[in-house]
Order: structure tokens, then C-alpha cells, then sequence
């Protein structure tokens, strides 16, 4: 796992796990990477240091207390997310082969949800196959 500091085009500074640079690169030319805060697609890795660590010091964790403006983002964002799960189908790991079909028409388009690797979203963006990232939402109180 890596972490990267990013910015969005509106100023907004956050930071993203990914599981290789690769898998960055790959959502970053895919336009999958939005800004927490205003929605913005338009991202860049902002300058960083890199994080040593030693057995002798312990690594700060970074945490943030939220306002009532993202709490109520994080609430629309709840509710984006149990909207998808509770309406669409969960295809799992079959979701690129069912999006490239239903976008050849070889099946009807439903609204589906599930995995991919980074390449297969890659390859779906590059084909213009329309989807959208299912927003991960974190555990109330965390």
C-alpha cells in the first residue's frame, strides 16, 4: 500500500491510499480520483516527503474532526452508497465483463455494482464505457 497527499483543482488538500503507484496512475488517467470535499476529478499528487519510520518513534495518526458542511457531505455520500447497494445488482468481480456488455448491448443495462483490477477499469475507461467510483464511506465514528 502507498499513500499519496493530493489536490484538487478547487485548493482542496487530501490524502488517498492506493495499492501500488501504478494502481494510482491507472484511476488518475481513468478520471476516477474526485475530491472529498467539492466532488472535483481533476487531481494531482502534491509535493510529499517520504515517511520513514524507526522502531524508537511511533508514527502520529492523522485525523480530522468534521464540521456540520462534511458531515453533511458524508451523509449524502451514505446515502449515494445505500441507494446503489440497496437498487443495483451486485455482480462482484464480474463487474467489467457485465459493464462491457450491457455497453455493447449484448445484455439489457440495469444499474450493477461490484470489483475490478485497476487494468480492467483502465480498459473500460479507455473503451468510453460509462461508470462512476461506488464512494467508500467510513465506519460511523471513525
Amino acid at each position: 500500500m502507498i499513500r499519496y497527499s493530493l489536490n484538487c483543482a478547487g485548493g482542496h488538500a487530501f490524502d488517498a491510499w492506493f495499492r501500488s503507484s501504478a494502481d494510482h496512475d491507472a484511476q488518475a488517467k481513468g478520471g476516477l480520483l474526485i475530491c472529498p470535499v467539492c466532488g472535483a476529478n481533476k487531481i494531482e499528487k502534491a509535493l510529499m516527503t517520504p515517511a520513514v519510520s524507526t522502531h524508537e518513534e511511533a508514527r502520529p495518526t492523522e485525523a480530522v474532526l468534521l464540521g456540520d458542511k462534511e458531515q453533511k457531505l458524508r451523509g449524502m455520500l451514505r446515502a449515494v452508497r445505500a441507494q446503489v447497494t440497496n437498487n443495483a445488482e451486485n455482480v462482484g468481480p464480474r463487474f467489467a465483463e457485465v459493464a462491457r456488455q450491457m455497453h455493447d448491448g449484448e445484455v439489457e443495462k440495469t444499474s450493477v455494482y461490484g470489483v475490478a483490477s485497476a487494468e480492467e477499469v483502465q480498459s473500460l475507461a479507455e473503451d468510453g464505457i460509462e461508470f462512476h467510483p461506488l464512494p467508500p464511506v467510513p465506519d460511523e465514528g471513525n
